[in-house]
């Protein structure tokens, strides 16, 4: 029976910390989208709309013979 006036205090102690660390992560924007890694691994990469494939698309043009020779 002593042993509980140790067990609850410890107890209330790991749930106030895992609380804080669950509303650290709502905030941070961790559960923010939730969907896009799964559909991003579906998108072609030769979409110029893809961030970061603009810039391989125009220093691929500006090259002699561009993409189409």
């Amino acid at each position: 029976m002593e042993v509980l006036y140790l067990l609850i205090p410890i107890a209330l102690v790991l749930v106030l910390v895992i609380g804080l660390a669950l509303f650290w992560a709502i905030r941070s924007g961790q559960y923010e989208d939730m969907e896009g890694p799964a559909h991003r691994i579906l998108m072609d990469d030769d979409d110029p709309l893809i961030p970061g494939n603009r810039e391989e698309q125009d220093s691929d043009d500006s090259k002699p013979g561009g993409r189409d020779g």
